[in-house]
């Protein structure tokens, strides 16, 4: 994000306390942003609202967020970085509500 300014008028980065969610407020006035991407015509944010996703289609989407996240947090807009942010966290929220006790494997468990 070369070159981006907070809403405070403060370069930003480096600030570690806060995850890039907390952060999204911090990514406004792109003046490359494609207005057009960033809210659908009638003024909503884009993608299906996911309680009216499939299991398949909620898992489809998950999976082609992952697939671009790095190339997105990388070289993407501060806009299109914060509705990437967005859209993963309505996803994610959403499969957590659907499968509160999914399998965890036990490999991936540190030693508390």
């Amino acid at each position: 994000m070369t070159g981006s300014v907070r809403e405070d008028g403060y370069a930003s980065g480096g600030n570690t306390e806060m995850s890039p969610e907390q952060r999204v407020p911090e990514w406004g006035g792109d003046d490359l942003a494609d207005p057009a991407g960033a809210t659908s015509p009638d003024g909503d944010l884009p993608g299906v609202d996911p309680t009216e996703l499939t299991d398949e289609d909620l898992i489809r989407e998950m999976h082609s967020l992952h697939r671009t996240r790095l190339d997105t947090l990388r070289h993407a807009a501060d806009s299109a970085l914060a509705n990437h942010l967005r859209r993963t966290a309505e996803l994610e929220t959403e499969y957590l509500a659907r499968h509160p006790g999914r399998e965890v494997d036990p490999g991936r468990l540190r030693d508390a």
